[in-house]
């Protein structure tokens, strides 16, 4: 179909209109400012090198069985433990008192994070942004509120029913005695007696305490008892360690691997201890920051 002719001619103008209108430069708008936001302000405790591992602790079913599968083996070693006179789970430094037949069977072990499970006041550490202090953490065994670790209770259960003392060394204050032998028995731990807890500051005689290691309680032991077996999470829960580092720690334990696993049960304990303070020299007057620094400078990435 044609177009009408008015219509055509119509076109034909406006075509020609604009091929004749001055052109203009085109202005560029530059676009609107972006409207920034301000970044809000971090509510809460910043990030804490502790949360991984305790919330490892409290809510991984693979922790608690570590804890069962260690004492659930110490237990089926202690009778044939017992039935040897010459089974002993003490270090040449720490036997004072020649073994015989005399002394008094007995399991030794530690109280915080090898019976009781002290996780809570270090998920109030990590909730208030804060660091361990004296004052705090003895309040918390104040409360008397730890709960036994898995496996625990029915190793010293057992360990009891056949004769064997449970000693408990512990770097515990001398002055929360009272309150851990009351939250050891709240939970069902059989202790007893004159030896049942040795805290830190148990005064020995004739041997001089070094620091908070165990050596000079477990000297004292040693003149009534005949270790069987020892449990803890620490190296220093075993033997004393003289140098806080990765060769001394080495050191410490080298003479006794064989004992790993048939005298000495070690149990896991990432949320604390003195693997910590080895990896900056033992120097907690730094920062928290430059622990860290000296701490991430240790991971090792090949």
């Amino acid at each position: 179909m044609r177009p009408r002719v008015p219509a055509l001619i119509a076109a034909l103008a406006l075509v020609a209109g604009c091929s004749t209108a001055p052109s203009r430069p085109a202005t560029a708008t530059p676009p609107p400012a972006p409207v920034t936001t301000p970044a809000p302000a971090p509510s809460g405790p910043g990030a804490d090198d502790n949360l991984n591992a305790v919330v490892w602790s409290q809510t991984a079913i693979e922790h608690d069985l570590i804890f069962q599968q260690t004492y659930r083996d110490a237990q089926m070693q202690l009778l044939k433990a017992l039935k040897d006179p010459s089974w002993d789970a003490l270090t040449r430094d720490d036997r004072v008192a020649p073994l015989s037949r005399k002394l008094k069977p007995a399991v030794v072990l530690d109280v915080d994070e090898t019976a009781l499970d002290n996780s809570p006041y270090q998920a109030r550490l990590i909730k208030s942004g804060g660091e361990y202090n004296e004052a705090d953490w003895a309040n918390w065994c104040k409360e008397e509120a730890a709960r036994a670790l898995p496996g625990a209770v029915a190793f010293t259960q057992f360990a009891a029913r056949h004769g064997i003392a449970v000693i408990f060394i512990s770097n515990r204050a001398k002055d929360l005695d009272t309150v851990t032998l009351a939250n050891l028995r709240k939970v069902g731990f059989p202790v007893s007696g004159p030896d049942a807890f040795l805290g830190l500051g148990t005064f020995v005689e004739g041997c001089e305490q070094i620091g908070t290691e165990k050596g000079c309680r477990r000297q004292l032991i040693s003149r009534k008892y005949r270790v069987l077996m020892q449990v803890g999470d620490q190296i220093g829960d075993f033997a004393d360690v003289i140098a806080n580092n990765a060769a001394g720690r080495q050191q410490a334990v080298a003479p006794y691997l064989k004992w790993i696993g048939t005298r000495w049960f070690v149990l896991p304990n990432a949320t604390y201890g003195s693997w910590e303070p080895a990896l900056f020299n033992n120097d907690w007057t730094q920062s928290r920051e430059e622990r860290r620094r000296q701490k991430e400078a240790a991971l090792r990435v090949k």
